[in-house]
């Protein structure tokens, strides 16, 4: 957690560095409309690659890994006062490659495992610390809770091969994926700069509590599981805004 406060003092830091002088105001009422390119970025860990299919408890030095994703993205922000509002993010599906990283049984042992698509709507206060100061650039820090949604997960054929001949079959072994949902913390940095009393660019940081179980099973009996996969991930946005 300290690193994730680390990241977010020093976005801020920066945000409040550059303030400009144009004035830049939010009223209660305020309904601002952002849309833009929003990469996730896992920060990932898990707990030991577990076999139950063959009687293998979780194997040290081995885990899941997930690559970067970047989609669009959309927040809508409903301004109680001038300081303090009310934001939703959403976005189109993100998708991600899991790969199954076995170098704690096998030394050098990586595995294509799977992919998968995911939703992480999220619900966050946001506060203006400097909204009466008159600048363009106003920066603003959030918190909230994050739902995140894993549909359409698929195993790949790379682990069916190799279940296949960890358990000394004739060929491999049909598997299928299941994540489980997550619910967690969120927390951002941001900054919005007026181009004129309408229209804003934004940009933001944020780091997502997401804690999932990976499932891989055939004919309902669990083959491979991986606990604890903690992606918390670092979300990057940069947007165009409007303020209606």
């Amino acid at each position: 957690m300290n690193k994730v406060f680390k990241h977010l003092s020093v976005a801020a830091a920066v945000s409040a560095a550059v303030m400009s002088t144009q004035v830049s105001a939010y009223e209660a009422g305020d309904i601002i409309v952002r849309a833009g390119l929003v990469t996730v970025a896992p920060d990932e860990s898990s707990d030991g690659v577990a076999i139950p299919g063959l009687g293998v408890p979780a194997i040290a030095g081995t885990a899941a890994e997930v690559d970067n994703d970047t989609q669009l993205g959309l927040t809508l922000t409903y301004m109680l006062n001038n300081k303090f509002g009310v934001e939703l993010l959403a976005a189109t599906p993100f998708s991600h490659d899991i790969t199954a990283n076995l170098d704690g049984y096998a030394s050098g042992l990586s595995v294509a495992a799977g992919e998968t698509k995911h939703l992480p709507p999220t619900l966050s206060v946001i506060y203006y610390p400097m909204a009466e100061n008159g600048s363009a650039l106003q920066p603003y820090v959030g918190a909230g809770i994050n739902y995140t949604i894993f549909f359409e997960d698929d195993a790949h054929a790379d682990l069916e091969a190799l279940t296949g001949v960890l358990a000394s079959a004739t060929g491999p072994v049909p598997l299928d994926l299941e994540l489980k949902n997550s619910t967690g913390l969120a927390l951002q940095v941001g900054a919005d700069y007026a181009l004129n009393e309408k229209w804003h660019v934004n940009a933001s940081i944020r780091w997502i509590d997401i804690e999932t179980k990976a499932t891989f099973s055939s004919g309902g009996t669990d083959i491979i599981v991986v606990d604890n996969v903690q992606l918390d991930p670092w979300v990057y946005q940069l947007n165009v805004g409007y303020k209606f």
